[in-house]
């Protein structure tokens, strides 16, 4: 089984300029549409299972349409998570409520929420989170929208992990994308997952194999970042790594089955 748990889609009527728009800071081109059916396309090329769609909110303005497109999609294939800003003053109210519709997680991303990952009213969207048993997944590292500017750097991880101890936070990226000597630093060996999203093809493997060593293989996930990455392509990376079956087995499905109850 294969869960990639690092993915996005949005809804038809807005993926194609969307993805144009996003396809302008990235510089780069995306590999699937960005749509539902387009996802399920890429995964059914890459021999995965289940995938975990994660929506960014940039807007208090965006939490309620975001939240109610998610809630269609609780089952797999495409398991979307909810999504919250951290400007909202009722956060508690919100993040019930992505309880209640049955979503298991929120994404959250400082760079385009222009906001530090250390502020207060991200502990206490993640202490809430936490409290309620939902999966915090988090943009970590350099992003290209603002990479002189880093918006959660490891340093602010560690802050809030020692701060608010929550049990399901993930931090994506391998822990902060090009930032990963300051993962050895201040977050390898803490109780926090990582995901492997677009950095499997740019992060040098020694380093990506100490990390999963030292870290321990069951607290990295497999993720892609699709449409920004092939994921057919990003399932021939993981096999090729000098990883057990147990340690691949538990990349690419133990670890996210457990996280998510399933």
């Amino acid at each position: 089984m294969i869960i990639d748990f690092h993915t996005h889609m949005f809804p038809d009527k807005i993926a194609g300029r969307t993805l144009d728009y996003l396809s302008g800071i990235f510089g780069a081109s995306p590999f699937a549409d960005g749509t539902h059916s387009g996802l399920c396309d890429s995964m059914k090329k890459a021999g995965v299972d289940i995938s975990i769609a994660l929506p960014a909110v940039t807007k208090v303005t965006q939490v309620e349409s975001i939240n109610r497109f998610a809630s269609g999609f609780t089952k797999g294939p495409v398991i979307s998570f909810g999504g919250i800003h951290p400007a909202c003053e009722n956060y508690k109210e919100i993040l019930k409520e992505i309880k209640n519709l049955g979503l298991k997680g929120i994404k959250l991303h400082p760079d385009y929420q222009d906001m530090y990952f250390d502020d207060i009213r991200y502990e206490h969207i993640i202490d809430t989170a936490s409290d309620l048993g939902l999966i915090t997944v988090v943009h970590a590292g350099v992003d290209p929208k603002c990479p002189d500017d880093v918006h959660c750097t490891p340093k602010m991880a560690r802050k809030v992990l020692d701060d608010v101890k929550p049990e399901k936070l993930v931090l994506a990226h391998m822990g902060g994308n090009e930032m990963w000597n300051d993962v050895e630093k201040y977050l390898v060996g803490q109780n926090v997952y990582f995901d492997t999203g677009v950095i499997l093809d740019k992060m040098p493997q020694e380093q990506f194999l100490r990390i999963v060593r030292n870290q321990g293989a069951e607290r990295i996930l497999f993720g892609t970042d699709s449409p920004w990455a092939d994921q057919a392509h990003f399932v021939s990376l993981l096999n090729e790594m000098s990883l057990g079956e147990k340690e691949k087995e538990a990349i690419f499905a133990e670890n996210a089955k457990r996280l998510l109850g399933i």
